[in-house]
């Protein structure tokens, strides 16, 4: 159950907001939306009088933006000249101290006994963490690679704000990328909360991850397989590199081009094409060479 706290008695949350006692929830919730953006910190870097208003929004808005916390509000609001104990002036001839007022309102709230009613204190109310969030962020995979600045746009119950986030050189899927103090508003002068971003890269059609390294699969003929030869291959960002393929590759052996992956290095597998379709004479000098090689790579399967 919401506990009355001192600043219930000093301050109108209402007129706080700019909206009427009997405005309704929603009519609540669009006000403190349209100060919180006007008054947002990021929007007013080093403006202390904006940061203390923000501060005084958000905890009007945690009571009357809470249908409890607003009922018991209203309710101690009825009590009218009490309230003036608080400042030591009051009306005449009725100024209650705290004390008094403390006994009384634990009366009025069905407690028994003098004391302070449950929460009720004195001090500012306790201040609150923000909330923590989280946002999807798609990269293309040659900014996962290299990093990127970006924007990262919110619209969660603080209204919609744009933030500036640097996303690392060689982040994958899944990760996720915390930015301190970008979350939430705290309430009440508490901290804010953090942001999170999860991130999932978007495949390449020629390149694929293998933790720091690239890797691409680069198609070789036969004769180049067998003979060796000097082939271009494409690199992410440097364009093509010239790679030398021994004789006697076989298809699935992967080289190592180094520094050319980015942050680390590309892993080329050369695969061995195997034309569907022979000319005649293509078909004649592949007859020749099998008639002239003897040895079987399968003789150390023993058949």
């Amino acid at each position: 159950m919401a506990e009355p706290q001192r600043e219930w008695f000093e301050k109108d949350f209402y007129k706080v907001l700019g909206v009427a006692e009997n405005a309704s929830d929603k009519d609540i919730t669009k006000a403190y939306r349209k100060l919180a953006r006007e008054l947002h910190p990021d929007k007013n870097p080093g403006d202390t009088a904006a940061e203390e208003r923000f501060k005084e929004v958000s905890a009007a808005y945690d009571v009357v933006g809470d249908e409890e916390k607003r009922k018991r509000y209203d309710e101690v609001r009825r009590l009218g000249p009490m309230a003036g104990g608080f400042g030591g002036g009051g009306s005449a001839g009725f100024n209650v101290g705290f004390d008094d007022l403390s006994d009384l309102l634990g009366g009025f709230f069905g407690r028994g006994g003098g004391g302070n009613p449950p929460g009720f204190r004195s001090a500012q109310q306790r201040p609150q963490r923000g909330a923590d969030l989280e946002a999807d962020l798609a990269l293309d995979f040659e900014d996962a690679v290299n990093g990127i600045e970006t924007t990262i746009h919110l619209n969660d119950g603080d209204g919609p704000r744009d933030i500036k986030a640097r996303i690392p050189p060689g982040v994958t899927t899944g990760k996720k990328i915390r930015l301190k103090g970008r979350g939430s508003p705290g309430r009440l002068g508490g901290p804010p909360g953090d942001l999170f971003i999860k991130v999932t890269v978007r495949d390449h059609h020629l390149f694929g991850r293998a933790g720091n390294d690239l890797t691409l699969e680069v198609p070789i003929t036969f004769a180049e397989a067998t003979l060796g030869a000097d082939i271009s291959v494409p690199t992410l960002d440097a364009g093509p590199v010239k790679m030398r393929i021994p004789p006697g590759t076989s298809s699935g052996k992967t080289f190592r081009l180094r520094g050319k992956g980015g942050s680390g290095d590309l892993l080329v597998t050369a695969v061995v094409a195997v034309p569907e379709e022979l000319s005649d004479e293509q078909k004649a000098a592949v007859e020749a060479f099998a008639a002239a090689s003897d040895d079987s790579p399968r003789t150390h399967l023993g058949v």
